[in-house]
């Protein structure tokens, strides 16, 4: 059996670019929102419902702040990645400093701590191995991870925000 090469006709269709300053502002856009949700309208929410007194809150929140701290890594990946191919792909150099580039590294290394030290360790605080003992006070040590988490919270999203309007003001001079 013979085979032959047909040329392939061209096609019409080029292919563009990825144009990396709107995906990273499209996951700082995304990941803000969702961390101002998440702050002030379910964690306060299930504060005031009562949730956190409950015997399975603590492996409930694991599961639920687990999986949003994965969808933060993902996001804060997404960022350091563009804005690494945006300054080194494109050889460009006063649009995005290194400032940019650390700002998205912290925000990874903020991603990280929540995922992988921070609600591991604060699930395991709340969880109760004594079924019959009644735990509701808050300790000592909870009390220092939540101030941990708020201030790493606020970072995040001063970060995140200079970052996003930085983006902004680039793409905005470019059009």
């Amino acid at each position: 059996m013979i085979h032959t090469l047909i040329p392939m006709e061209s096609s019409s269709r080029t292919s563009k670019p990825i144009n990396w300053s709107t995906v990273i502002m499209f996951a700082l856009g995304f990941w803000l929102s969702a961390s101002l949700v998440f702050d002030l309208l379910v964690v306060p929410g299930m504060l005031t419902s009562g949730m956190m007194s409950e015997s399975g809150f603590a492996s409930a929140a694991y599961i639920i702040f687990g999986t949003f701290n994965h969808l933060e890594l993902l996001c804060a990946a997404t960022v350091l990645a563009g804005c690494l191919v945006y300054r080194y792909g494109y050889r460009l150099t006063s649009e995005i400093n290194y400032k940019s580039i650390l700002t998205a590294a912290i925000l990874l290394v903020i991603s990280i701590a929540y995922t992988y030290i921070l609600t591991p360790q604060m699930s395991s605080m709340g969880m109760s191995l004594d079924m019959f003992a009644n735990t509701s006070s808050t300790s000592a040590s909870m009390t220092a991870m939540h101030i941990v988490y708020w201030s790493l919270e606020v970072i995040k999203l001063v970060a995140a925000t200079t970052l996003l309007r930085g983006f902004y003001r680039s793409s905005c001079s470019l059009a």
